[in-house]
């Protein structure tokens, strides 16, 4: 009789470990399960701003090591291809440099702006022959519209000024022509679409100017930044409004789409303080002032 009962016991014992592992491993498979649903996935085309696009590249190669369902892929091309492209469904984020209400043609109720960042832009000059570091507004209004031609007009050198522009989908042409030279038309001239081919053809032409984000003045040793009214283009400067030629990056998504994995990329690039800082950028958090589509300063 005590054997038989030693037998049950031992029976129903066996069964309850059996009972308990099973539940483990269907606990363990129901984790796996959920987080395999909860992980991210999809392709997104990032696309725009050149000014914003060294951010968005770095960001874009660690957000996909630690999100392997997500493919990204980084364009340039401009602001304006930027809202262009989100608008059209084509991308699935829009970098721009300006409000989507600045452009004509975009409808900016259908898209959502998501301001990542801002960043300052200077004008750069050939830092070998045109011995300038310091331009007042008007001065640098003349140079940019053709009035003065030669840099010992400004107190430089005996060089002849070539002036090297924006195509006009450009982000920082826009900018740069509204908050520096005062909406002021710009002189003809040669022209670049990106902003790593502005830096290189002023570094490689005597007497040249034109304009970059600060993000690239760091970029090569053959470009100088110029003060404007004695003021030095800095984030600092440019977190006070001290330096007002400045703008948010942006980064649009289409409203109608399931942007899922492209909040969560835009979250990791707007909270990556380090690298925002490191490459040139300044956390929107760190500003001291807001400023809305039309321009108008506030101080926060």
């Amino acid at each position: 009789m005590k054997k038989k009962q030693i037998l049950v016991g031992l029976v129903a014992g066996a069964a309850l470990l059996t009972l308990a592992a099973c539940g483990s491993s269907n606990s363990s498979a129901n984790k796996t399960s959920s987080s395999s649903s909860a992980a991210l996935s999809g392709k997104i085309i990032a696309g725009g701003s050149t000014a914003l696009q060294p951010m968005v590249q770095q960001a874009s190669t660690e957000f996909m090591a630690k999100n392997t369902g997500v493919q990204i892929t980084v364009q340039g091309g401009g602001s304006g291809v930027g809202l262009t492209q989100v608008s059209a469904g084509s991308f699935q984020i829009g970098n721009s440099d300006i409000f989507a209400e600045e452009k004509s043609g975009i409808d900016a109720s259908k898209i959502t702006d998501n301001k990542v960042a801002v960043v300052g832009f200077a004008p750069i000059v050939n830092a070998a022959s045109t011995g300038v570091t310091n331009l007042t507004t008007q001065q640098l209004t003349d140079v940019f519209t053709g009035k003065v031609t030669n840099w010992n007009q400004v107190g430089g050198k005996n060089q002849k000024i070539t002036v090297i522009g924006r195509t006009a989908g450009s982000g920082t042409r826009v900018n740069f022509d509204h908050f520096a030279l005062g909406n002021a038309t710009e002189v003809n001239g040669p022209t670049q679409d990106a902003s790593g081919s502005v830096v290189t053809m002023v570094g490689q032409t005597p007497g040249a100017i034109s304009y970059v984000a600060f993000s690239y003045l760091e970029t090569s040793k053959d470009i100088t930044a110029l003060s404007i009214d004695g003021v030095k283009p800095t984030n600092a400067n440019v977190e006070t409004d001290t330096y007002k030629v400045w703008s948010y990056e942006h980064m649009y998504t289409l409203n109608s789409a399931n942007n899922t994995a492209e909040n969560a990329f835009i979250k990791y690039v707007e909270t990556d303080n380090t690298d925002l800082k490191k490459l040139g950028y300044i956390p929107v958090g760190d500003m001291k002032v807001d400023r809305d589509a039309s321009g108008t300063v506030t101080n926060k």
